[in-house]
C-alpha cells in the first residue's frame, strides 16, 4: 500500500474546517464565496506540489497540468467539484479532485511522462448551492453555457455576474473557459457512491454506466391565509395542508415506479409562517430521477398532473416554475472496460456496474468527450452528510485503479 490513498482522504479532512467551509462546526462551500477562494489557494499549493502548473480559468474551475511526452497531444482530465451542498460531507466531489492529484503525484514519483498531458479539473460549481443553476463551470467548460446566465440571484440577491466581478473574473470573457473537444482525449470523474450499493454487495469500487436524467422545478400553491382560529375547517383553502397532500402524492409516485426511478421534495417555504394564521402561500422544490430521459418525463407528467388534481379539490391555485432537466448521460464503453479491467487488475475481483442516481460533472462533458466514472464504496451509503465517510483502503485501491486505467490510455 502506497502513501496517497491516505494522503488523498487526509486532505479532504483538512478542507472541512474554516477558512475552507463558510460555516464553523460544517462544512458548507459554494462557488466564488470566500471559502471557495481559500480552498483553491491550498489546492493550488498541492498540484504544484505534485509537479502541475496551475491555473484558474475565466468560469473559476481550477486546473492543474502535468505535460506529457507530447504536448501538443489531446488532454485526459480527471477531476471533480469542490463546492458542496449545506451541511455537507467531506469527500463528495473533493475526494476525486485529490485523486487526480494523487494520480499526478506517483506519474512524477516514478519520473513517468505520459505521450499525453493530464490535466486535473477542480470544477466550482456542481452543486448548484449558491445559485439554482447546477454544473454552471463543467456546462461552460463544454459550451453549453456561453453567457453568464441572467435574471438568477443567490439568497442575497448577487446575480451571477456580481459575483464573479466580486471574486475578480470578468463576465464578458465566460466563453474563455470554454474547452474543444478535439483537444481532450476523455474525461474520468473518481466520485463516492453517494448510495448504499457497493457495500451491500462488499465491493470497494464500482464501475459507473450511466448518470439518471433528473428535472427540478419548483412548485408554487396559493391559498387564502386567514385566521386559525375563527375560520372553520370546511372553508379553509390551507396551502400548506394542500402541499401537505402533494407532497405524499410526489412520494407515492416515487415508491409505485420501477427502474430506478425517485422523486422528492427538499425544500419548503410557507407564509406567513405564523402559528395562527392560516398559511396562505407555499412553494416547495421538486426533484425527479430515472435512468432514462422518457421514464424521467413521464414520472414528471404523472406528479404534474397528480399536483393539480389536488390543487383543484382544494381549491388552490398551483403553478410551476420552467424545469431544469439534464438528459441521461450514457458513459463511453470503452471507458467502462478500461476501469472495469484496471479494477479486476487490481482487486483480483470482477467490478459491479452501477448507474448513478445522483448528478455529476461528467454529466456535462458526455456528448462533449469520451467519459468514464469510478465509484467508491460509500459506508452506510451516506453522502450529503457530515457522517459522509470513505475507508482509506478503498480510497487506495481507487488509487490505484486510476493509476492502471490511465496508462491504458497510451496503449
Amino acid at each position: 500500500m502506497t502513501a496517497h490513498g491516505a494522503r488523498a482522504v487526509q486532505r479532504c479532512r483538512i478542507l472541512v474546517e474554516p477558512p475552507f467551509s463558510e460555516t464553523a462546526g460544517s462544512l458548507f462551500r459554494f462557488w466564488l464565496g470566500t471559502s471557495y477562494r481559500h480552498t483553491l489557494a491550498q489546492v493550488q499549493i498541492w498540484m504544484e506540489e505534485a509537479g502541475m502548473v496551475v491555473r484558474t480559468d475565466a468560469v473559476g474551475n481550477l486546473v492543474g497540468r502535468y505535460e506529457g511526452t507530447d504536448p501538443k497531444a489531446p488532454v485526459l482530465m480527471i477531476g471533480s467539484h469542490l463546492d458542496t451542498v449545506r451541511n455537507g460531507g467531506a469527500f463528495d466531489g473533493n475526494l476525486g479532485v485529490m485523486l487526480g492529484i494523487e494520480l499526478v503525484a506517483a506519474l512524477k514519483d516514478q519520473g513517468t511522462r505520459l505521450p499525453f498531458p493530464i490535466e486535473v479539473i477542480g470544477f466550482g460549481d456542481e452543486e448548484g448551492s449558491r445559485f439554482p443553476v447546477p454544473m454552471i463551470c463543467s456546462r461552460t467548460m463544454t459550451g453549453e453555457i456561453s453567457a453568464v446566465p441572467q435574471g438568477v440571484t443567490d439568497s442575497q440577491g448577487v446575480t451571477v455576474a456580481e459575483a464573479m466581478l466580486s471574486y475578480g473574473l470578468d463576465p464578458s470573457q465566460l466563453k474563455n473557459a470554454t474547452r474543444r473537444p478535439e483537444d481532450i482525449l476523455a474525461f474520468i470523474e473518481p466520485h463516492i457512491e453517494q448510495g448504499p450499493c457497493l457495500e451491500a454487495a462488499d465491493e470497494p469500487l464500482g464501475v459507473v454506466t450511466a448518470i439518471a436524467a433528473q428535472t427540478r422545478q419548483r412548485v408554487m400553491v396559493k391559498g387564502q391565509a386567514d385566521h386559525a382560529g375563527t375560520t372553520p375547517m370546511t372553508l379553509r383553502r390551507d396551502a400548506l395542508a394542500g402541499a401537505a397532500e402533494m407532497m405524499l402524492a410526489v412520494e407515492k409516485r416515487g415508491l409505485n415506479g420501477a427502474g430506478n426511478l425517485v422523486a422528492t421534495v427538499g425544500q419548503i417555504e410557507v407564509t406567513p409562517n405564523t402559528s395562527n394564521v392560516i398559511p396562505g402561500d407555499v412553494w416547495f422544490s421538486l426533484d425527479m430521477r430515472a435512468g432514462s430521459n422518457e421514464v424521467r418525463d413521464a414520472l414528471a407528467e404523472g406528479i404534474r398532473s397528480d399536483i393539480r388534481d389536488i390543487a383543484n379539490r382544494r381549491g388552490l391555485d398551483v403553478s410551476f416554475t420552467a424545469p431544469q432537466q439534464l438528459a441521461a448521460a450514457a458513459c463511453s464503453p470503452g471507458i467502462i472496460e478500461r476501469f472495469a479491467s484496471a479494477v479486476e487488475a487490481v482487486t483480483g475481483r470482477s467490478a459491479p456496474r452501477l448507474l448513478s442516481g445522483a448528478g455529476h460533472d461528467s454529466m456535462a462533458m458526455a456528448g462533449f468527450c469520451p467519459m468514464g466514472m469510478l465509484f467508491i464504496r460509500s459506508p452506510g451509503g451516506l453522502s450529503h452528510h457530515p457522517d459522509e465517510t470513505v475507508l482509506v483502503e478503498d480510497v487506495e485501491l481507487a488509487h490505484r485503479t486510476l493509476l492502471a486505467c490511465v496508462k491504458e490510455f497510451q496503449s
